[in-house]
């Protein structure tokens, strides 16, 4: 049982719509944690990071999100071999000794909200992105023995441009997850330039975004008759993970 005023907190950018501020808070209520607090720590740069740790000796553990997931590994004394393996970081404990170290609930809370979905035909996905959080859905689909490929604007040897993406593509990949920041508030009528008319209803379409609950992804292969999912059960299996990480 953690006691005494333990802070606990989340790094990021233009972090005001966090989820995890809430939950958390939301959680220590509802469970008594009366010692307990969360806070959001919104920084324009991670070499502000360091600040943070001297502000606030009573923090017990923090969570990551974009963009600092991949930059703040240089930071952390060690890893998990998770987080190594996916090169990404999105919960950080602090131990007995005062070290930090890095470990990765994105997969996790991914590969549990994907699981009830899957159905046979369901062999390959196309991911887009390739910043932290799609590098941990990349590893929860490897645990799945999903392959995938990777979408993104950038010229890449293991990644497909958007604009080469075609009925071909969709042919082969059954699973579209949008892992990019395209369509989340307050910018909720972008979406991610793909070719929508060529999902169905062989389809899963998957928006890490949770806010809105319906991006204009999702809402574009719905009409085509696409099963959708949004990031909010994902987010709520990572936050339960990170707090049993915590309390190691």
């Amino acid at each position: 049982m953690l006691t005494n005023n333990k802070k606990f907190g989340l790094i990021g950018k233009d972090i005001s719509y966090s989820f995890s501020k809430k939950y958390f808070t939301e959680k220590f209520a509802q469970d008594l944690y009366e010692d307990c607090s969360y806070e959001n720590f919104d920084i324009l740069n991670i070499e502000d990071f360091p600040s943070i740790l001297k502000n606030n000796p009573n923090l017990k553990g923090l969570n990551v999100t974009i963009p600092y997931k991949e930059s703040i590994i240089p930071y952390l004394d060690t890893v998990s071999d998770k987080a190594f393996q996916i090169g990404a970081v999105n919960v950080i404990r602090f131990t007995k000794k005062g070290n930090l170290k890095g470990y990765n609930s994105d997969w996790f809370g991914f590969k549990k909200s994907l699981e009830p979905l899957l159905q046979p035909h369901h062999k390959k996905a196309l991911i887009l992105g390739t910043g932290g959080a799609a590098k941990a859905v990349a590893f929860a689909l490897d645990q799945l023995g999903i392959t995938y490929s990777f979408v993104s604007r950038e010229a890449n040897p293991n990644t497909i441009d958007y604009s080469l993406i075609n009925a071909t593509t969709f042919d082969n990949h059954q699973i579209i997850i949008n892992c990019t920041p395209v369509g989340t508030s307050p910018n909720t009528k972008e979406f991610p330039p793909i070719p929508y008319t060529y999902f169905s209803n062989q389809h899963i379409a998957f928006d890490l975004i949770y806010n809105p609950e319906e991006t204009e992804f999702l809402k574009k292969a719905k009409k085509q008759g696409t099963i959708i999912k949004n990031g909010y059960e994902m987010l709520i299996y990572q936050a339960e993970k990170a707090w049993k990480i915590w309390n190691k």
